[in-house]
């Protein structure tokens, strides 16, 4: 007994240091956004961290990163008291809503010495997040402000959410749980494809996600989050981990210090002017983010002025909402017309007469399929409610039925592909209508659009309009075809002169050495996206073995289901497939994995090369990403935790207890400024 007792020991202190390197690996990833291991690396130790828990069940904790994967579905979400309320925000519409905001709180304070925080409103769910000790005891939703659901289990699903925090510390937090433009496209997109209701919005579909009774389908969906505020808060645990937080800014540099995520867009504001125009740069510069905004929030920044404004029965008096004007417009529908994309759907696209729209102006909008026309009764002369999120397509929203004449006609959707002619196909259990015609030239056009873009082969130069020159000119018929372009062939082509012909040229022969997973999601096999192509080829190293992978050998990978399994077994039947991979090995295209382990420039002549630094406190001049990726590039080692093995310790603004623990250990402490100057970037910075 003796010896298993000591064995498990043995186990548990692997197992611990396991986790806590999972955990800074999370840290690094979703909140300094400055990861130091490949994902394939990263999987392996997740897998390990798996392996070993289900060896030893008993050493398993609630606060292991493992409790990220899998998960039974629930029955039901219970009800959830928040220890303090979660208020709603009063509204302001436009820059005079401000300036009275401003007047009210100058006034009620009895100074003119305010400044404001001025944060990005994100359009998601809010959450609130319990932890105690450090460690995650409950999440749920806002609900009613008082009460609300608890998703707990779905939360930990989302990567940016510590289940441990890095410090013992007790608090409620607040934040906002939403999805990226892209992941809202691309469910929406897989969503189209198996037939299913499409998300109105990022907001809706955040909301739907974390509303799911079942917490594998939220992990599925790539959630993030931005915390943001405090509920209840155990002052002696952040006063013990030397984290005050005395003022409105002071939450997201100890938010962060605590491994949560914030927006980094975040402004301490001098005056309620300039507050206006940070709002007038978002509302033109909005479509740049990577996420929806619907407006910014307004804070007194001294916690003081806070509790002395106090709250209203509904609202804090301290903070407002700018909302942005909405970003619908009315038009008419002057025709529909229909597309082939790269899996076959055919698409409806109505043609509008101009509306502004978010500062551009849009003249069509998408109907996405039958079913939708149908349900919404929407007909070819309808004025029509239109509306744009984000980079996403603008849609119909509805039809203004009071506003028909009686001359508008249906929408009739083609019996043959309107780009070859073949009969179109309506398959069992879906409601998209497809082109199934191996030879369709809209389909292989879209096919080399989506094989040249950047997350698959990332041919430079090669974009939409160069490709459909190409294969009008009948250049190319199939992605194989542009490894054996010439520039004879090439210079006779309107905007192609000797220079760009070989700039393209030189691209595409760059593209033949690219990692295998570029080229899986290059072909474009339906359900299998950017993420799935690095799991197939890290899992199967060579594109080979992946052919011959049978069904059991796929679901058996992790995130790898029965629908995924069954497309690339389907695609690699079919007929065209052999002539294609022979053109494409003819073409000495790499069928094999690269691993993208970090390297380092192999610069030794600085004080950081071989040596290993911790970066705590707030940086002003440069932010943690940029200098961890500069010292890592002077053969740097970039860690969180302070210890023996530190060299350096990189002090910025509030620096907390890493400073004080460096100190303890004899660490060499430089400022922000010391480190610019070994850097050589301060002369340029200043």
């Amino acid at each position: 007994m003796a010896t298993d007792k000591t064995q498990l020991q043995t186990v548990e202190k692997e197992l611990n240091n396991l986790k806590e390197q999972i955990e800074d690996h999370n840290y690094r990833y979703y909140v300094l956004d400055a990861p130091v291991i490949s994902d394939t690396e990263y999987d392996q130790l997740m897998k390990r961290l798996l392996d070993m828990e289900a060896q030893y069940p008993e050493l398993a904790t609630a606060d292991s990163p493992s409790q990220k994967v899998g998960g039974q579905p629930l029955s039901q979400f219970s009800k959830v008291d928040h220890l303090v309320p979660m208020y709603s925000l009063s509204n302001a519409f436009n820059e005079n809503d401000l300036r009275e905001f401003d007047r009210r709180v100058k006034k009620d304070l009895g100074t003119d010495q305010v400044s404001y925080v001025c944060e990005l409103k994100i359009d998601g769910l809010a959450i609130s997040l319990y932890y105690e000790q450090g460690r995650l005891i409950r999440g749920a939703t806002r609900g009613d402000g008082t009460t609300g659901e608890d998703i707990t289990e779905n939360l930990k699903r989302i990567g940016s959410i510590p289940l441990k925090l890095r410090q013992p510390v007790t608090l409620e937090v607040r934040g906002e749980a939403f999805l990226s433009k892209k992941e809202f496209a691309r469910i929406n997109q897989e969503r189209e494809e198996q037939g299913e209701m499409l998300f109105a919005n990022p907001r809706n579909a955040a909301a739907g996600s974390l509303r799911q009774l079942d917490p594998k389908v939220v992990e599925k969906r790539a959630l993030d989050v931005f915390m943001y505020g405090l509920g209840h808060t155990d002052q002696q645990s952040l006063a013990a981990a030397h984290l005050p937080i005395e003022k409105q800014a002071d939450i997201f540099s100890v938010f962060q210090e605590l491994g949560l995520k914030t927006n980094k867009e975040v402004k301490v504001i001098a005056n309620i002017e300039e507050v206006i125009d940070i709002v007038q740069y978002w509302q033109e510069h909005r479509q740049q983010l990577p996420y929806e905004i619907d407006g910014l929030v307004v804070k007194v920044n001294s916690f003081p002025q806070q509790q002395q404004l106090g709250f209203t029965a509904k609202s804090p008096r301290y903070a407002i909402a700018l909302k942005f004007p909405a970003e619908q417009g009315i038009s008419v529908i002057e025709d529909v017309i229909f597309s082939v994309g790269r899996t076959g759907v055919v698409t409806p696209t109505a043609v509008l007469q101009p509306v502004q729209l978010a500062g551009t102006t849009v003249s069509r909008a998408t109907l996405h399929n039958q079913d939708l026309i149908t349900e919404k009764d929407i007909r070819i002369g309808d004025t029509v409610l239109v509306q744009k999120a984000g980079d996403i397509i603008p849609e119909i929203v509805r039809s203004i039925t009071d506003k028909r004449t009686g001359e508008e006609k249906s929408i009739e959707y083609p019996k043959d592909c309107p780009a070859c002619g073949s009969e179109l196909v309506k398959l069992d259990g879906e409601v998209a209508i497809r082109c199934i015609n191996p030879a369709c030239p809209a389909l292989n056009k879209e096919a080399i659009i989506h094989f040249v873009s950047r997350n698959a082969m990332n041919i430079d130069g090669l974009g939409e309009k160069v490709v459909i020159q190409l294969f009008d000119a009948e250049l190319i018929r199939d992605v194989a075809d542009l490894y054996f372009l010439s520039k004879e062939q090439l210079l006779p082509l309107e905007r192609m002169g000797e220079k760009s012909v070989d700039n393209l040229l030189a691209a595409i022969d760059k593209s033949r050495s690219n990692s295998l997973e570029k080229l899986i999601f290059g072909l474009g096999i339906r359900f299998i996206g950017s993420k799935a192509s690095k799991i197939l080829a890290a899992h199967f190293q060579d594109f080979e073995a992946l052919q011959k992978a049978s069904f059991e050998e796929l679901i058996a990978i992790n995130e790898i289901g029965d629908k995924m399994a069954n497309s690339i077994i389907a695609y690699f039947k079919k007929p065209e497939f052999n002539t294609l991979l022979e053109k494409l090995k003819k073409a000495e295209i790499n069928l094999q994995y690269v691993s993208r382990a970090n390297n380092t420039t192999g610069n030794t002549d600085n004080i950081f090369a071989g040596k290993t630094v911790v970066l705590t406190g707030t940086l002003e001049k440069l932010t943690r990403k940029e200098a961890s990726e500069k010292l890592e590039q002077l053969g740097a080692t970039v860690t969180n935790s302070v210890s023996k093995s530190t060299d350096y310790l990189v002090a910025g603004e509030k620096a907390g207890s890493k400073l004080k623990k460096a100190q303890e250990l004899g660490v060499t402490i430089l400022t922000e400024e010391q480190l610019l100057e070994q850097l050589g970037f301060l002369t340029m910075l200043i």
